[in-house]
């Protein structure tokens, strides 16, 4: 989620992305976590009562937990659930920290950088989120630009009317965090690729450029992202990172990299889950392995392309082949990611599938289609994804195609063969 969606429900087999913009698509939101609350009446063993596990994977730097949860339908004033708890409407079941994902949660794992100097991108309460996370030395944007005021130069309003008297004391940069789009895309944009030439000293005069530079951590990919405007599509951090890289391109000839690319598609976000998925059903006493995940979103690009692609991962860990049919797009969570996250021991091999479900209330639309084939060479220019992914057009095709979210997760119910 960000602060701008409403981003919603995951059960334990089942979990959603972003798939719900418009308060028109309250409804079926809200009979989805009411209906997904009576579930948890069932004594089925193999079963996590499924609101227990509510992950927003699509954005989130730009918003805290709390800002997340009081977008949830009941928590919007004049909402759906109004009053709250009335016979017709009862209480929406209460939703923890530890039942939500979103793009940043696995950042919390990688704790080889949670003590050093990092500076944070984004909008929002970008450095709380670090904090939260884990991390114990944080440097916003508006920090580094306060301390060298002659870096930010395009807004001419803004540049320093007297020469400022040198930095002294400014820690040095050890890595950056991309949380999200910020808001002054030229000041964030000078001033990252300004700490990736210095090494972390931007104050200092430039010698050599270093490469490899500085640890780089990207939260969300997505290009484009479906808001209430008639034109379909509105710039996502994935639209800020492709300036980013061929700015860092051009300036120095060489690629910019990625420690870790977080968020959906990335594997590592879809491993994340369902490590929480299970760490929920240990919790609830629940002692049947789960078998099955449902990955539900409304955005071919991304929430059905990473589903289909962690599909092949689960396929290949099975045939102890782990980075079989992944291609090039499981090295964009960097090479070491499962080894530092622990979680090859902490997800042991159950999970045989997952499921993606695709909607129509936000991106997808039934009248837009997906590249199918790509022999002629403009069919890679109409891929969405992020520059370490490779375009297969059998990953942004959906395993099933519904309405809504609701449509989706009472489709997982009759695949579950539940009533």
């Amino acid at each position: 989620g960000d602060g701008k969606n409403c981003d919603h429900l995951y059960p334990d087999r089942c979990f959603c992305n972003g798939a719900v913009r418009r308060p028109s698509s309250f409804t079926g939101q809200t009979e989805t976590l009411l209906l997904l609350d009576f579930v948890n009446g069932f004594d089925e063993p193999a079963v996590i009562a499924l609101e227990r596990v509510f992950q927003a994977t699509r954005r989130g730097g730009g918003v805290s937990f709390s800002g997340h949860i009081h977008n949830l339908p009941g928590h919007v004033p004049g909402g759906i659930l109004s009053p709250r708890g009335s016979p017709r409407h009862p209480p929406l079941p209460q939703v923890s920290p530890e039942q939500v994902i979103l793009s940043h949660s696995p950042l919390r794992l990688f704790s080889q950088f949670h003590q050093k100097c990092m500076l944070v991108a984004g909008q929002g309460p970008v450095e709380e989120n670090a904090l939260n996370l884990g991390f114990k030395h944080v440097v916003t944007i508006e920090a580094l630009r306060k301390a060298y005021p002659l870096l930010d130069m395009v807004d001419q309003s803004r540049r320093p009317k007297e020469l400022p008297p040198p930095t002294t004391g400014f820690p040095t940069i050890e890595g950056v965090i991309l949380f999200g789009e910020p808001v002054r895309w030229e000041t964030s944009l000078q001033l990252i690729i300004d700490v990736l030439l210095s090494n972390g000293n931007p104050g200092a005069e430039l010698q050599d450029i270093p490469y490899p530079h500085l640890p780089v951590l990207a939260c969300n990919m997505d290009l484009l992202w479906m808001a209430e405007a008639k034109m379909p599509s509105r710039f996502g951090h994935g639209t800020f990172l492709l300036c980013l890289e061929n700015i860092y391109k051009k300036v120095t000839g060489r690629e910019l990299k990625y420690e870790a690319l977080i968020g959906k598609p990335s594997t590592v976000t879809y491993r994340y889950a369902e490590y929480l998925i299970k760490e929920q059903a240990e919790k609830q006493g629940w002692k049947s392995p789960i078998r099955r995940l449902y990955a539900v979103g409304d955005n071919p690009m991304s929430d059905v392309y990473g589903a289909n692609l962690y599909n092949n991962y689960l396929k290949s860990a099975h045939q102890n082949q782990v980075q079989a049919g992944v291609k090039r797009s499981l090295q964009a969570a960097s090479p070491q990611t499962e080894d530092h996250l622990q979680l090859r021991k902490d997800c042991n091999n159950s999970v045989e599938s997952c499921e993606s479900i695709l909607v129509c209330t936000g991106v997808y639309r039934h009248d837009a289609g997906v590249p199918s084939k790509t022999k002629e060479p403009t069919a890679e220019t109409v891929f969405h994804g992020h520059r370490d992914f490779c375009f297969d057009p059998s990953l942004v095709e959906a395993s099933y195609i519904v309405p809504d979210v609701n449509d989706a997760v009472q489709l997982a119910f009759k695949k579950e063969n539940w009533s």
